[in-house]
């Protein structure tokens, strides 16, 4: 088996994939799901370039079979926004019982910074609920291009210090000391920032930053953007495309809160990272795993060596989203009971 891109030795237990023989990376049990997946997503940057069709596009696609397990209870409501901006809608989940105190995670959906909302993202945040006993708070930032970084990033935080004020005060049911930013690929990008814009402006303190696929580099000058450029659902002309409406023409995409990746990581909490060997947002993820560790905040990364962008959603259908969910799980869960993350936990190199 190949040495992990962040030059830890494997986890004990991880199991390898079959070898492809027909140059396809991609756990054949994927493929199909992939195919469908990329035939009905819009064509970003090319027959689709304005932010609103490739909306309507994505309303317009069939169910795609993502698991939506049942919870204690859904909520939707609206939280302070930002300074002079909207409030937020936010959906907050509860896990079933009355067991207290609970994690908190503060979630946000991927998209691009552009596209998706609640709704897309409504299975996602329920598993986490359900699988890690947490009360989650969906967050639905505002968009791109409409809302051009930072809208997202300040809503982010927003989001974050309400969260926490509500553990603080007992209105969630849940643990002031242990709350957690999330999300998946522009979200994780927001969960990144999230935690970072804490430690700037001095609270409130994050326990762990679960990201997953994170959106963390402006430049798109990584390995698998050229490696993984197409064929695997996520392109890098989706890419370009999604750092285009996010930046807008003068956005400054070397800005700490909008590529994190180049940002001072020090003092950071801990954090948890999904990465999928199949994924132009790969190489960035990996590589903000190592600049955690270089400044001594413990890690915990998941790679899933023949997976693509997105495949954490599908736990019902493929048996590494099934592992990186309960990953994820355990490690929303090791908040409440103090036990510390370090290490790797599954995936070789793809």
């Amino acid at each position: 088996m190949a040495a992990r891109t962040d030059g830890d030795p494997l986890a004990p237990g991880t199991r390898p994939h079959p070898a492809r023989t027909d140059g396809d990376r991609l756990d054949p049990a994927a493929r199909p799901l992939v195919d469908a997946l990329s035939a009905a997503f819009p064509d970003l940057g090319g027959t689709v370039t304005e932010a609103a069709e490739a909306r309507r596009v994505l309303a317009a696609t069939p169910p795609t079979g993502k698991a939506s397990p049942s919870v204690g209870a859904v909520e939707d409501r609206s939280i302070p926004g930002p300074a002079g901006a909207p409030d937020l809608p936010v959906r907050v989940y509860r896990p079933p019982g009355r067991a207290n105190p609970r994690p908190t995670v503060v979630f946000f959906h991927g998209g691009g910074y552009t596209l998706c909302d609640l709704d897309t993202h409504d299975a996602t945040a329920r598993t986490l609920c359900a699988r890690s006993g947490a009360v989650v708070v969906s967050v639905a930032y505002r968009l791109a291009p409409e809302h051009p970084f930072p809208a997202a990033t300040e809503d982010a935080y927003a989001a974050l210090c309400w969260a926490a004020a509500q553990a603080a005060a007992g209105g969630l049911g849940s643990d002031p000391g242990a709350v957690v930013t999330a999300g998946d690929s522009s979200g994780g990008g927001l969960a990144t920032v999230a935690a970072l814009m804490a430690r700037d402006r001095g609270g409130p303190a994050v326990a762990l930053q679960v990201l997953i696929y994170p959106m963390l580099d402006a430049g798109q000058g990584s390995g698998s953007y050229t490696t993984n450029a197409t064929g695997y659902f996520l392109t890098a002309a989706h890419m370009r495309w999604f750092w285009e409406q996010y930046l807008g023409p003068d956005g400054d995409g070397t800005h700490p809160y909008a590529s994190p990746l180049g940002a001072d990581v020090s003092a950071l909490p801990p954090a948890h990272i999904v990465t999928a060997g199949c994924d132009p947002l790969c190489d960035e993820g990996a590589a903000y795993a190592v600049r955690l560790r270089r400044a001594g905040v413990p890690v915990t990364r998941g790679h899933r060596p023949a997976m693509f962008h997105g495949f954490l959603g599908f736990p019902r259908l493929l048996d590494d989203a099934r592992t990186a969910v309960a990953e994820v799980a355990e490690a929303v869960a090791s908040t409440m009971s103090g036990r510390k993350i370090s290490g790797d936990v599954g995936g070789v190199t793809g």
